[in-house]
């Protein structure tokens, strides 16, 4: 819940209001700003074609004014250095404190390239951290990296620093944030899917997902009575404090520790989930387990971990890169999409609701279906119909009657669908994946995805400025033809619904390769070492599986 929180208030705190141009008349207190007056500062087209190749012409007239030295005639443009915000919807934004706009604002846009470059470092450093000490610690220390950020953040701007040093410290802070909010976010996944047995799996997953929504819920109440940037921070900073308690209550994840040989702890932790339950811990089926694990353990000993661990087999690494292609198309269509949820509303607040909303039905209807006909069907159901339903807005786009209302109702429908379908598909790939993915090197496995997912994160959330300008549709085009072929690369991949979790490559193995989504045809590959499975580890396999209790 507390991640989308601190994902997400960039898009309130740094938020650009509607602005123009400070004009000389702006100092004189009896004169009433008309807009016949600010036209007379307004550049006009043909002024603003030298600037067209760089700008468009309304942000021409909005960041260059003409001077009134002659009295309006013989004038010429300058860059403007003073503003004037709009107060509609916010009283002050770190953008209006800093002036992030016009030849400013690349200073926003680093803070956004930075944020993403600590998703990518957070991702893979806290993936492999969590593998080799531990889920719960690594979530602790990134709880407390997220309330010392957050305070970073609220109270490094300041104009007794200087706007350099201020301005360094809050990219410093954004950079930690980020790093540390996907520490919580993959390691609480992780940890969430190996506490649990195979049909519990999908309900704790959506569940996750649902909380995540639930956090941009909060974010928007928050951000809603308080629309001055510093308190907001303050706030959610504030609001950070409680989580760091949570390292005491969260438990360590049993199926790590047992990979790990932490049999002890591992009881210990498993009798107090029985005992919460209200169940009976059965001592003798727990040592059996244990027994097989340590057979398990002498046939196929550990080779390595971290990375390596997921370069051992040829199967591995086809799943290791065909999940890190998915994540990176789903990043991408996700958050080139999500800007266009709520475009057709003015008001910021009710289009962030809106988007919220659809996020919370698409993941509503996964939790229906995803147990009834499994995790890869569904995947490449949602994920072929937003690259069908991408290739309608070219048609109504480019042949119905611009701004019309027909073109109009129909663009809000394509809008909400793909976001319907966006939604979907990013809930079920972080399921997906995360049951691909040995234990022995799971975090570091969706560690390494979350890491390539951040160029697509990237690429998604500048596509629709950057590419529109080589060709409107261009944007479109990409998501749709990427989710295509992401669905072929997607039907290679073993079903995992109501499998037990794979503890080793040896279990990534023998789960094997399919093909196409829709036949269970299964293909079976030898370890890059040659060794095949033998009939004694198939064996020791069926016992682990029925002795899965997790």
């Amino acid at each position: 819940m507390f991640p989308p929180i601190m994902v997400y208030t960039w898009s309130f705190t740094a938020a650009t209001p509607s602005f123009r141009c400070r004009t000389p008349m702006d100092d004189i207190s009896e004169v009433s700003i008309t807009d016949k007056i600010l036209q007379n500062y307004k550049p006009s087209e043909s002024q603003c074609d030298q600037y067209q190749k760089q700008i468009s012409l309304s942000e021409c007239q909005r960041c260059f004014q003409l001077t009134n030295e002659t009295y309006y005639n013989d004038t010429h443009m300058k860059p403007c250095t003073n503003f004037i915000f709009d107060r509609t919807y916010y009283q002050s934004t770190l953008v209006e404190e800093w002036y992030m706009v016009c030849n400013r604002i690349s200073l926003k846009s680093f803070v956004q390239i930075v944020f993403f470059f600590g998703y990518m470092v957070g991702s893979l450093v806290f993936g492999i951290l969590s593998d080799k000490f531990g889920r719960r610690p690594i979530m602790g220390v990134s709880f407390v990296l997220i309330t010392i950020a957050s305070f970073m953040c609220a109270f490094a701007p300041h104009p007794k620093l200087g706007f350099e040093i201020s301005y360094a410290f809050f990219v410093l802070g954004r950079f930690l944030l980020a790093c540390a909010t996907r520490g919580v976010a993959l390691t609480g996944f992780v940890i969430g899917s190996e506490i649990v047995g195979p049909k519990q799996r999908l309900f704790t997953g959506i569940v996750i997902e649902y909380f995540f929504a639930g956090g941009e819920l909060i974010l928007l109440g928050f951000a809603y009575f308080i629309r001055t940037w510093r308190l907001l921070n303050t706030a959610l900073a504030i609001l950070s404090i409680p989580f760091l308690f949570f390292y005491f209550i969260l438990p360590e994840s049993p199926r790590w520790l047992i990979s790990k040989g932490h049999y002890n702890h591992a009881e210990r932790v498993l009798r107090r989930i029985a005992k919460t339950n209200g169940s009976f811990f059965d001592s003798i089926a727990y040592d059996d387990l244990i027994n097989e694990e340590k057979k398990r353990e002498a046939l196929y000993p550990k080779k390595s971990h971290g990375l390596r661990s997921l370069f051992q087999s040829k199967i591995m690494i086809i799943i290791a890169i065909n999940m890190s292609f998915q994540w990176f198309v789903q990043n991408l269509v996700f958050y080139g999409v999500s800007q266009n949820t709520g475009a057709w509303l003015t008001d910021p607040y009710i289009a962030f609701l809106a988007g919220a909303l659809v996020e919370i039905v698409a993941y509503f209807v996964v939790h229906l279906v995803l147990n009834r006909w499994g995790r890869k069907l569904v995947y490449c159901i949602f994920v072929l119909l937003f690259g069908l339903f991408s290739f309608f807005v070219v048609p109504i786009q480019m042949f119905m009657l611009k701004n019309s209302q027909e073109q109009y109702i129909l663009m809000f429908i394509i809008n909400v669908v793909l976001k319907f379908l966006a939604s979907g598909s990013y809930a079920i790939i972080y399921i997906y994946a995360n049951e691909l993915f040995p234990t022995q090197g799971r975090n570091t496995g969706i560690g390494l995805c979350s890491m390539v997912a951040r160029f697509g994160a990237i690429i998604g959330t500048l596509s629709n400025d950057l590419l529109a300008r080589v060709w409107i549709h261009f944007p479109i085009v990409v998501f749709g033809t990427t989710s295509l072929i992401a669905v072929v690369f997607a039907t290679i991949c073993p079903e995992t619904m109501n499998k037990p979790l794979p503890e080793t490559i040896h279990d990534v193995d023998r789960m094997g390769l399919t093909w196409p989504c829709w036949k269970p045809k299964t293909l079976i590959c030898e370890d890059m070492n040659g060794m095949a499975d033998s009939d004694e580890h198939v064996s020791l396999k069926n016992q682990l599986k029925e002795n899965d209790s997790f």
